[in-house]
């Protein structure tokens, strides 16, 4: 993901947590805070050190960035999102991770409404 496509200071995560919206499901907690006027959305990560040692955490935080850059056209671009790993996030595989994502997505509401022809 590029720079511009972060949120990486604690001022940008409290305002996200302050003033968004969560969902959550078993394995994931997502918090939309609606920008407008935005380009691209931002995403930041949050995996504790509860998930399991630095290999794990950073497998799974890799795991979330790349269904976030492959449903990127489906998701509202005027949004930061933080997402959290919860514990059972440790042990999935990346199949799995995108089901769990997507369930979270279809919860919060930020899909795209899809066109029909």
């Amino acid at each position: 993901m590029k720079k511009e496509q972060r949120i990486k200071t604690n001022e940008e995560f409290s305002k996200v947590f302050k003033n968004g919206q969560s969902v959550a499901n078993r394995q994931f907690v997502l918090y939309k805070l609606p920008k407008e006027g935005q380009g691209p959305f931002r995403l930041g990560l949050s995996v504790s050190k509860k998930v399991g040692n630095a290999v794990t955490r950073n497998r799974v935080k890799r795991y979330i960035r790349e269904v976030f850059r492959l449903k990127a056209e489906l998701l509202h671009s005027d949004a930061d999102y933080v997402v959290i790993a919860r514990n059972p996030a440790a042990s999935m595989s990346s199949q799995e991770v995108e089901q769990s994502l997507l369930h979270v997505f279809r919860k919060a509401r930020v899909l795209k409404k899809a066109k029909q022809t």
